[in-house]
């Protein structure tokens, strides 16, 4: 089988040749081992060998946003966005101007680590929270170019296939907040943070209708669910803001024959039910303990006749584990992950610093060589 037709067929429920692989971001989202600039991670050498064996081993899962066609004639009216330098990092503010009130987020991003650190959110008050639900619908609305994702696959060709990726509007809800603002906000004010979730829900259900109808039968992935799992929420705020707001996208995409993979980190167990309920058809990373709280072989044995896996790998121990060890867990996983529906071996995520260890890359070499049995 190709990577194309392993991926396809796992995600159907068919049988496939062998376990499929895949590196989740390393071969997913684009990168440029040849682009100098300071804060690209991938120029480094030592991530070279991993790239490569993500492009040639694995079965590849290009990761492609819809790219927005630009924006809001009135959006400049209220957004004004500042990207500079300082010792070393990168700050962006977003500043936002409703009236007389002006108030800004800010974000740094560090060299040699692909990781951006919200030093200061956008919503930090009820005042900030109010003003925002008063700005106008016309602003969150855009049109998509679906072209994007046809190139994409063109260049894939038969190694694998392009997944839409989006978040839900919880994931656009709770970025505006600190974590700890969000989660009391989320208890205690759940009339208004519903407000929030329905105005971004609508552009959100707009762009998905868009692009699955221009780009239909595809994979998407959605990914903001992990917000609401516990310990953060209990399950019955699961279903108010994950189950109530992003059914709906899954509903669309499937109106266009397309599957969905919902991504959730984290502590997932007291949630399966809604997520099968939901009628999704995949879920990644299915976290391992510490990191999660529930084993694949219960996932398999409870769900895995409704869910494709994607998982079962903890980007940790890819990084720390001893191989052995590595080995041992990694071929539990491949075990038990092939009695469900269909299963796709595959990290938490992928690592974001500038340098990739030996012991990194012998995991990442002992998954391909596993599960090509």
């Amino acid at each position: 089988m190709t990577g194309k037709e392993r991926l396809l067929s796992a995600l159907k429920g068919e049988m496939v040749d062998r376990t499929a692989v895949n590196f989740y971001e390393i071969g997913g989202f684009q990168v440029d081992t040849g682009d100098m600039d300071p804060f690209n991670i991938y120029n480094s050498d030592t991530w070279k060998e991993v790239l490569l064996l993500a492009e040639n081993e694995t079965d590849v899962i290009r990761m492609r946003y819809p790219e927005q066609i630009g924006k809001s004639p009135r959006y400049d009216e209220f957004f004004r966005t500042e990207v500079y330098f300082e010792n070393g990092s990168r700050f962006t503010k977003t500043t936002l101007r409703i009236g007389s009130k002006e108030w800004f987020s800010l974000t740094r991003r560090d060299q040699g680590i692909d990781t951006v650190w919200t030093l200061k959110p956008l919503l930090e008050d009820e005042a900030d929270r109010k003003a925002f639900l008063s700005l106008p619908d016309e602003l969150f609305e855009a049109e998509y170019d679906s072209s994007v994702f046809f190139k994409e696959e063109k260049k894939t060709g038969s190694e694998g296939l392009v997944m839409v990726d989006t978040g839900d509007p919880l994931c656009e809800a709770a970025s505006l907040f600190s974590f700890e603002d969000f989660t009391i906000m989320a208890f205690t004010q759940k009339k208004l943070f519903n407000k929030l979730l329905e105005k971004l829900s609508i552009p959100i259900y707009k762009k998905t209708k868009q692009v699955s109808e221009s780009f239909p039968g595809r994979l998407w992935r959605i990914y903001g669910p992990e917000y609401a799992t516990e310990p953060y929420l209990p399950p019955y705020l699961f279903d108010e803001y994950v189950r109530i707001y992003t059914e709906p996208m899954v509903e669309i995409i499937h109106k266009h024959r397309g599957f969905v993979r919902l991504h959730s980190h984290g502590k997932i167990k007291n949630n399966l039910k809604t997520i099968v309920e939901m009628n999704v058809d995949a879920i990644d990373p299915v976290e391992p303990p510490p990191q999660g709280d529930v084993e694949l072989d219960y996932v398999v044995k409870h769900y895995g006749r409704d869910l494709v896996l994607f998982g079962n790998v903890e980007i940790a121990d890819i990084e720390n584990m001893d191989p052995l060890e590595f080995e041992r867990n990694t071929a539990i996983s491949i075990e038990a992950g092939m009695k469900a529906k269909g299963f796709v071996l595959m990290p938490s995520a992928s690592p974001y610093g500038r340098e990739i260890s030996p012991l990194t890359l012998v995991n990442y070499k002992t998954m391909i060589r596993l599960a090509k049995g």
